[in-house]
C-alpha cells in the first residue's frame, strides 16, 4: 500500500467512530443542528493546527481557486454532510453504511469524467464485490421506523455520497497544490457560514445552535468532531491528494465494515446474516484491490 491508500484507510477508520457517535448525538439533536456544530467545531480545530503545521492563514490563491473551493465546500460539506446526518437518523449506522453503496462509483465515475482515470480489471472486479456486499446487507431493520423512511434514507445517503464525490474531485488540482490543513479550514469556515445563513432563514436561531446549548452531550459531539470532520477530512483529503480517486475511494469503502462491526458492538444493532455476506464479499473485494499494484 502507498502512503494515499494508507490515508484512505485511516479515513475510513476514524469516520467510523464518528459516525457512531453521531447516532448517539443524532438522538437529541436535529441534522442542521448537528451540521452547524459539527462544521464549527472542526474549523476551531483547524484554525489551531495551521501555525502548528508552519502554515499560513493567507495561501496564495487566484480568486477562481477560491471561488471553486466555496462551491466545493457548499457541495461536499452544508448539502452532503447535513443530507448524511438525516439519512443517519432514518436508517440507523448500519443501514446507513450499507447506504454508501454509491461511494465507490461515485467516486470512480467522477474520477474517470473529470480526470479520465481508469481501473484495471482486477481492481474493478474488487471494486465490484465491494459494493455487491454493502448491496447484499440493505434491507429493513428494527432501526427503521417506517418503508418510507428507508426509501427516503437511501435517497438521502446515495446523493450526500454522489454529492460529496464531485464537491472533493471538482478541487482535487488545488489540494495537491496547496496545504491539505488550510484547505480543510477553509471548507468547514465557508460550509458553515453558509448553512448557518440558511437554516436562520428556516429555523429559529435557538434550534440551529442547539449543538453548543446541548453542553450535557458536549462529551460525544467534540470528539465526534475531532475524529470525523477534522482527523478523517485530513486521512480522507490526503488519501485523494496522494492516489488516484478509484483507489482512494474503494479503500474509503472499508468505513461500512468498520461501522457495521463498531454499530453492533456499542449500539447494540443486530448482526444479520445478510449484514455478514455483505462485510466477507466487501472485505474480499478490498483486499482484492490492494494486491494489485
Amino acid at each position: 500500500m502507498n502512503e494515499g491508500e494508507i490515508f484512505a484507510v485511516l479515513a475510513a477508520l476514524v469516520w467510523s467512530f464518528c459516525v457512531i457517535l453521531m447516532r448517539v448525538a443524532g438522538f437529541q439533536v436535529p441534522p442542521v443542528a448537528l451540521t452547524v456544530f459539527k462544521g464549527g467545531t472542526a474549523t476551531i480545530f483547524f484554525v489551531i493546527a495551521i501555525p502548528l503545521v508552519g502554515e499560513s492563514f493567507f495561501p496564495s490563491l487566484s480568486a477562481c481557486n477560491y471561488l471553486r473551493l466555496t462551491v466545493s465546500a457548499i457541495l461536499g460539506i452544508t448539502i452532503a454532510d447535513t443530507l448524511y446526518a438525516a439519512a443517519l437518523n432514518r436508517l440507523g449506522a448500519s443501514l446507513q453504511a450499507l447506504a454508501g453503496v454509491m461511494y465507490s462509483p461515485s467516486m470512480v465515475a467522477v474520477g474517470f469524467l473529470l480526470f479520465g482515470e481508469m481501473l484495471g480489471r482486477w481492481e474493478l472486479l474488487g471494486g465490484v464485490l465491494v459494493v455487491s456486499g454493502v448491496a447484499v446487507g440493505m434491507r429493513k431493520t428494527e432501526d427503521v421506523h417506517s418503508e418510507r423512511d428507508l426509501v427516503v434514507g437511501i435517497i438521502m445517503a446515495v446523493s450526500s455520497h454522489l454529492i460529496m464525490a464531485f464537491g472533493i474531485l471538482m478541487v482535487r488540482d488545488v489540494i495537491r497544490e496547496h496545504s491539505v490543513v488550510w484547505l480543510s479550514a477553509y471548507r468547514f469556515l465557508v460550509a458553515t457560514v453558509v448553512l448557518i445563513a440558511v437554516a436562520s432563514i428556516r429555523l429559529p436561531i435557538r434550534e440551529v445552535f442547539l449543538g453548543f446549548r446541548r453542553r450535557d452531550i458536549w462529551k460525544i459531539m467534540i470528539p465526534m468532531s475531532f475524529l470525523g470532520p477534522f482527523m478523517g477530512t485530513m486521512f480522507w483529503t490526503a488519501g485523494f491528494k496522494h492516489t488516484t480517486a478509484g483507489r482512494a475511494a474503494i479503500y474509503n469503502q472499508f468505513s461500512t465494515v468498520f461501522i457495521i462491526i463498531l454499530a453492533v458492538l456499542f449500539l447494540r444493532e443486530r448482526l444479520t446474516k445478510r449484514k455478514i455476506l455483505g462485510v466477507l464479499l466487501a472485505v474480499c473485494g478490498a483486499i482484492l484491490v490492494a494486491m494489485q499494484k
